[in-house]
């Protein structure tokens, strides 16, 4: 049996090309049972519109065909399909024909008729292997590639995550809690590196979250507990299965829903250890809640539901119908603001979408002490407004960081060597008339 067939791969696909149907025939009942997909062609010009329509693993030519000989045949297969193998069946007589055919098309082996089955199965068993083997080769060759290029980008940004942790040691309380949250940052990456589609998702809904706090009211407190659970709420999702993540979840079967409800729980139980997260653990179980009682996983109603998780539910449902996570489409965001309105008292919280209705209104009351500079006009004493990226999503300083002539020669080196300059945002500072 063929090691694809046998490994359940698809089959291998083989074109047998001859103008004597009873060969055609010979080689079909040979073949066959062994597990291949077969095609076969009564002339050369048959043989290449099949090769236009479907790919060929292997292709069997004869010789000695009308208006086009094998040769012929198999020098354009040589030039338009180069990966097909590439067999000629000949007779004694056609050496001349056979050499012609060895140059010019530059097939694999040739085959004398009358054949011996077990020497052509032979054949073409080991041509298959090669195959095979060069087809595995290739793919590891891309995956080395792929992998050194993700090392190249590591390297680029080792120097600024040593210098970014150096800093972070040498300032007090100020910098620790700058360290925490960059920490959570870089943890809520880790289910984004899973799939393209949640790229930059957990920081656009803890964003957004923030801002629903400010405009409630919520303490300090309360606004980063909201925050936090933004960045982590898909935390229990890390053991799900990825073809589980790149799928919309009206797309479920009923066994892939059981596991998918589970994961608010499965996140509270990671964070409930760190009593910095106890807070944001809370908010995040009860995410899924519904304003109206029909939420996972505690089936909690209206104002039982934690303010926090009540805000966090829009938040993260708003992303989610854009980036197709929570439907069969992607919305459009005007679309998805609409929608989400629409829920208003059965999904959720009344009063947190008039609060979700004004931060999409209006201007974030944080952003508007911001100004946007270039790396050359970065001075000491400045603070960071937003958290500088990379041009792949990476982050590369976390907002709140105070800059000093170390930190923006780094952030400066790091633009002339990467080639590319990311957006930076500082505290706009008071000037004096």
């Amino acid at each position: 049996m063929p090691p694809e067939a046998e490994s359940g791969l698809q089959a291998w696909r083989l074109l047998f090309v001859d103008d004597e149907p009873n060969i055609l025939s010979s080689l079909r009942r040979l073949f066959r049972p062994l597990g291949y997909q077969i095609r076969t062609a009564g002339s050369a010009a048959e043989g290449l519109q099949i090769l236009d329509e479907e790919p060929v693993d292997l292709v069997i030519s004869d010789m000695r065909m009308p208006e086009m000989d094998g040769a012929q045949f198999l020098a354009q297969v040589r030039e338009r399909w180069p990966e097909t193998v590439r067999i000629l069946l000949t007779g004694y007589a056609d050496i001349e024909s056979t050499v012609d055919a060895i140059n010019k098309g530059e097939i694999y082996r040739y085959v004398s008729k009358p054949w011996t089955d077990s020497d052509i199965l032979l054949i073409v068993r080991h041509a298959l292997e090669r195959k095979g083997l060069e087809r595995e080769k290739a793919r590891l060759e891309a995956l080395t590639l792929s992998q050194n290029e993700e090392l190249k980008d590591l390297n680029a940004n080792l120097e600024l995550k040593v210098m970014e942790r150096t800093v972070e040691l040498r300032q007090a309380h100020d910098k620790l809690k700058a360290s925490f949250l960059t920490s959570i940052k870089v943890f809520a990456n880790l289910i984004e590196l899973r799939g393209p589609a949640l790229a930059g998702h957990s920081r656009r809904v803890a964003d957004l979250a923030r801002k629903m706090a400010n405009i409630l009211k919520l303490s300090a407190a309360e606004c980063q507990d909201v925050f936090l659970a933004g960045l982590l709420h898909d935390i229990g999702k890390i053991g799900l299965p990825d073809a589980l993540l790149a799928k919309p979840v009206p797309s479920f079967s009923g066994d892939e829903l059981g596991l998918y409800r589970k994961h608010p729980v499965k996140g509270e139980q990671a964070l409930m250890a760190l009593a910095e997260l106890r807070g944001a653990a809370k908010i995040l179980r009860s995410h899924h809640e519904r304003y109206d009682g029909q939420g996972f996983p505690d089936g909690l109603s209206a104002q039982a539901i934690p303010i926090g998780a009540r805000i966090l539910a829009v938040a993260n449902d708003f992303d989610g119908l854009q980036i197709g996570t929570l439907s069969m489409r992607h919305f459009h965001v005007e679309d998805a603001k609409k929608l989400i309105a629409e829920g208003r008292g059965k999904r959720y919280d009344p009063a947190v979408i008039d609060a979700f209705l004004q931060a999409m209104g209006g201007a974030d009351p944080e952003i508007l002490g911001e100004e946007q500079v270039s790396p050359g006009s970065l001075q000491p004493g400045m603070v960071l407004a937003r958290d500088i990226l990379s041009r792949d999503g990476v982050l590369l300083l976390a907002a709140d960081y105070l800059l000093d002539a170390s930190l923006i020669r780094q952030i400066r080196e790091y633009v002339a060597s990467d080639g590319n300059s990311p957006q930076i945002f500082v505290r706009a500072q008071r000037r004096s008339s």
